[in-house]
């Protein structure tokens, strides 16, 4: 019972400080008496940056200050809150205090106005920014420069907006924002370039990013700058201590303004502005005349400098009657060329000429707004007169013209049906007679070479060789596969096996074929082959139309059996 007072007696105390302090600490205390407010360095050159510090003498809320008032000279950062309490000799004090670092937007002297809080404020306060002059002797540890190389430009036009970054310590980490400006893309070019550059005496290190802004309209605008944020070695610490200490800094380029001018109202189709725009073709394969039914590819490239790759616009591309064009999908690129912006597209088609003859490929034109010239310009790709050859292998088609009757001569019209029957008839027999043995010399001569033909393919056969034949299931595997090359040898054997084509290509093949979907599918097949479109062809639609072709529409296979001599009549 004795041990339990004792311990009671010294435990008591304790317990009761602890519970007064928890009481202390937990009960928010808003009797404030004190604001004060004071900035980290006064005067300040432009591109610097303020700590404002405001200190309040009691537990706040964080929301008490409102430090928007400051927008209209200053870009304020989030600000940060700090609150404490102390306990000396029993005696509590708290404390909030507020720190939010601001960028100066211009040159000159600006007042930091009073803060209140609960009917007591702190002091305004009197700044001065000054601006940056080369030789005026004030250093730096880190600032910000920032360049155009336009300020006056058309809509859409791009225009390219460099940051630099001088530093003469050492930066810890850091981080830069983008320039911001309104209805415009802005993206970066390139990467970054490092330097050194001697100012007022001293050596700096450079670090230098570019951006492309492409403003969407017309009007006066400023062109918001970067900010840099990091942490670099305080010189003074790292004077007299062997661990130095780093330091938080925010520095901001000078706003830039830009005049961007509206299109001219004289100005028709897409528009389009840039610093250089060139048109090239080129033929695959390289040749100075066409063959009938034989594919070639032509690819168009077009090119332009301070340019993105989705402000291109589309091409015109015409050709005359005669030619049969399956057109890629464009494609369309960009790259950085010296610290400037240049696009391509790339336009590839396959051309068949259908007949032979000259033809006259128009020109390909496009017009832009030069941005260095600031006048209108035309780039033209120019026409060019092409031969197609007629193919030798691929029959001709002639067009047979009703024959007008003929005029009888005057003394068969005039002369009488004269001669007796039985002389007609037995001229008559004689015709007949003639035509029977030419029908029996065709079919003699038709079995004689059968008979050749198949002595050939069995003595090919016997001697090792292999004899191509159709087979629909060859077929039906190259279409599942998507094998172009065999569905393509297999279709050619089919139209030998029935007839239809005798020898030739796909192009020769679309020419046999009725309007209809095998026939698409065909042309289509055909332009596979010679194409990078290869890598697309899709097989199961042409199984498909040739399964419906061979079930409505094609004609029964060849036989060998001869015609009767005599058919029925």
């Amino acid at each position: 019972m004795v041990i339990r007072s004792l311990l009671w007696s010294r435990v008591a105390p304790v317990m009761l400080l602890s519970m007064l302090l928890g009481t202390m600490l937990s009960t928010p205390a808003f009797a404030i008496s004190e604001l004060t407010a004071r900035v980290d360095k006064n005067p300040v050159m432009l591109g610097e940056s303020i700590v404002l510090e405001v200190t309040a003498d009691s537990r706040v809320p964080a929301n008490s200050i409102n430090f928007r008032v400051l927008d209209s000279n200053f870009t304020v950062m989030v600000p940060s809150v700090n609150q404490s309490t102390r306990v000396i000799n029993g005696d509590a004090s708290h404390s909030t205090t507020w720190t939010v670092t601001m960028l100066p937007k211009t040159s000159g002297t600006f007042t930091i106005p009073a803060f209140t809080i609960d009917n007591v404020s702190s002091k305004p306060l009197s700044v001065e920014i000054v601006p940056v002059q080369q030789g005026s002797g004030q250093l730096r540890d880190v600032f910000l420069q920032s360049e155009l190389s336009s300020n006056n430009l058309m809509v859409q036009q791009m225009v390219y907006y460099d940051v630099t970054i001088f530093f003469s310590g050492d930066i810890q980490r850091g981080s830069l924002t983008e320039p911001q400006l309104d209805d415009a893309l802005i993206q970066q070019v390139g990467q970054d370039k490092e330097g050194t550059e001697l100012i007022d005496g001293e050596r700096y290190r450079s670090i230098t990013r570019r951006y492309a802004i492409t403003p969407q309209r017309s009007g006066e605008f400023i062109i918001s700058p970067p900010t840099f944020t990091g942490d670099v070695i305080d010189r003074e610490s790292a004077r007299q201590s062997y661990f130095a200490r780093s330091r938080t800094i925010v520095r901001e380029a000078e706003a830039l303004p830009i005049t961007v001018q509206a299109q001219p109202a004289s100005y028709s189709g897409d528009w389009l502005v840039a610093g250089l725009v060139t048109l090239n073709e080129e033929w695959q394969p390289a040749q100075t005349q066409l063959l009938q039914g034989e594919p070639v590819t032509r690819i168009i490239t077009l090119s332009a400098v301070d340019v993105a790759a989705n402000q291109l616009p589309e091409l015109n591309i015409n050709l005359p009657e005669g030619f049969r064009v399956y057109q890629e999908q464009p494609q369309v690129k960009g790259a950085e060329r010296a610290g400037r912006l240049v696009a391509q597209k790339v336009i590839t088609s396959a051309i068949i000429a259908n007949r032979p003859g000259e033809y006259e490929l128009p020109e390909v034109k496009i017009s832009w707004w030069n941005s260095q010239t600031n006048q209108l310009e035309q780039t033209v790709l120019p026409g060019r007169t092409v031969q197609v050859q007629a193919d030798p292998i691929q029959p001709e088609s002639t067009t047979v013209s009703p024959r007008e009757p003929t005029q009888a001569s005057p003394a068969t019209a005039a002369s009488p049906q004269s001669g007796s029957n039985w002389r007609w008839n037995y001229t008559s027999w004689l015709l007949v007679t003639g035509w029977l043995l030419t029908v029996i010399l065709v079919a003699w001569h038709k079995m004689i070479w059968q008979k050749r033909r198949d002595h050939q393919a069995s003595s090919a056969t016997t001697s090792g060789h292999k004899v191509s034949h159709f087979d629909s299931k060859a077929l039906r595997a190259a279409c599942k596969t998507h094998h172009k090359n065999a569905a393509s040898e297999q279709l050619l054997l089919w139209a030998r096996h029935h007839k239809i084509l005798t020898r030739g290509s796909l192009s020769a093949l679309c020419e046999r074929i009725r309007p209809g979907a095998l026939k698409e599918q065909i042309a289509q097949l055909n332009a596979a082959l010679y194409g990078d479109s290869a890598a697309n062809w899709q097989g199961d639609l042409l199984w498909q139309a040739w399964s419906d072709y061979q079930h409505h529409e094609a004609p029964p296979a060849a036989t060998t059996e001869l015609p009767p001599l005599y058919p029925e009549q």
